[in-house]
């Protein structure tokens, strides 16, 4: 069984005063006898304020904490609990009891050489040219493919960490089948129109969906046929993209993968495997649309914007979903129709062995004010989840699987019995 993480967070204007904190928080939960007593790995996740001070920081942890092994990232802002924080110098720890044998730290200058590795939490540097391929790659060696994390982010400097500080490329920890673990992705958006498949495109430019010209479905679906594309750009700076199928416009005619992507047809929310992109231009000359991806003839597509009461639903979803498959016996009324309609507020409990700790990676667009207030992201999954150890970081893009997405959070925990 593994035992309940240790955690703790903090802010202040000075670096090592919020180590400190945080540590302090930390230690105390120690000498507690379902918590972890001799800790092997540990999360940090930094805001970017203190981006100039984590080489330092790294070096004090690994000092008051010798043999944890650290991963982590920064990011414009943090999740510690139920809280976020955005716009102010914060950190957030976590720290796990694992069998050493049982995980393995990784970036480029330190492979994985022979473990097996079952699953992995990675951090990549948005700022890589091939940071999608680097995720494809690393989903390749795992058995089960399942990587969840997020690309770090920062108004100035963007950093992971694998016992070292780094910049570029992928890095993170690689655990073995024995890690129990379940995760989930939560889409922020919703279809304006029907689904669609893209039937000619070249590169980045869709011209035909359903064998008509892009634009003009774009238009239909947003209520806006007829109006010329110049008059239409004020109304579409809302739009997105959602894609299904495999990422970087690998397309795919998998009756399973389309089904999971059709789901919104009947439900009206995208389901996990929809990759939200950006709508970067038109084309009328052709009747296209630019977007930033590429989407190959075969791909799903449908036009969507940010929703919040969508967003807040599917994200109540998951959080019961995963609640009712790490400890089904203990919450018989836990369904997403009754954590969703609950009012927020005090946390559901949480039975000791349930749910050991967590890691929440949302993006960055979705923090904040999209949810109505500060914190009230994480105030829902605090309601959902109870009070458990949870750490995460708000991202450049959203990792699950091989895929990059957007306007996703994902929310992964550790089980603290199988």
């Amino acid at each position: 069984m593994m035992k309940r993480f240790l955690h703790g967070n903090a802010t202040h204007p000075d670096a090592r005063m919020a180590l400190a904190l945080a540590a302090a928080q930390i230690e105390a939960q120690r000498g507690e006898p379902q918590h972890a007593g001799a800790p092997t790995l540990g999360w940090i996740y930094l805001t970017d304020h203190f981006a100039a001070q984590a080489d330092a920081l790294l070096a004090d942890m690994q000092q008051r904490w010798p043999g944890v092994q650290w991963v982590g990232a920064s990011g414009v802002g943090i999740a510690a609990g139920g809280v976020e924080y955005f716009d102010e110098p914060a950190i957030s720890l976590m720290l796990a009891e694992i069998p050493r044998e049982q995980f393995r730290v990784f970036s480029g200058a330190r492979p994985l050489g022979g473990f097996k590795a079952h699953s992995a939490n990675v951090h990549a540097d948005p700022a890589s040219n091939d940071v999608a391929e680097l995720i494809r790659d690393m989903s390749t060696r795992t058995t089960t493919g399942y990587l969840f994390g997020g690309l770090a982010s920062g108004r100035s400097r963007a950093l992971h960490i694998a016992d070292g500080v780094l910049s570029g490329g992928l890095s993170g920890v690689a655990l073995a089948a024995d890690v129990a673990l379940v995760s989930r992705v939560t889409q922020g958006c919703q279809p304006v129109g029907p689904q669609r498949m893209v039937t000619a495109s070249e590169r980045n430019v869709v011209t035909m969906l359903d064998d008509e010209p892009a634009l003009d479905c774009l238009l239909r679906d947003v209520g806006l046929e007829g109006v010329e594309p110049r008059a239409a750009l004020p109304r579409l700076q809302q739009i997105l993209v959602g894609l299904g199928g495999a990422s970087s416009g690998a397309a795919t005619e998998d009756s399973a993968t389309r089904s999971a992507f059709d789901r919104f047809a009947h439900s009206g929310a995208f389901g996990a495997d929809t990759r939200v992109r950006h709508l970067i231009g038109l084309d009328p000359g052709r009747g296209g649309v630019a977007i930033a991806d590429v989407a190959e003839p075969g791909t799903p597509l449908a036009f969507c914007a940010r929703h919040v009461d969508a967003a807040r639903r599917d994200l109540m979803r998951i959080c019961a979903e995963v609640r009712e498959e790490v400890e089904p016996e203990t919450l018989p009324l836990a369904t997403a129709h009754a954590l969703r309609d609950a009012p927020v507020g005090e946390p559901y409990p949480t039975p000791a062995g349930g749910i050991a700790g967590a890691i929440y990676v949302s993006c960055a667009g979705r923090g904040g004010a999209h949810f109505g207030a500060p914190s009230a992201e994480l105030a829902l999954v605090r309601h959902a989840l109870g009070d458990v150890p949870l750490v995460g970081f708000f991202a450049a893009g959203e990792i699950a699987r091989a895929n990059l997405y957007g306007y996703t959070g994902v929310l992964t925990v550790f089980a603290g019995h199988r």
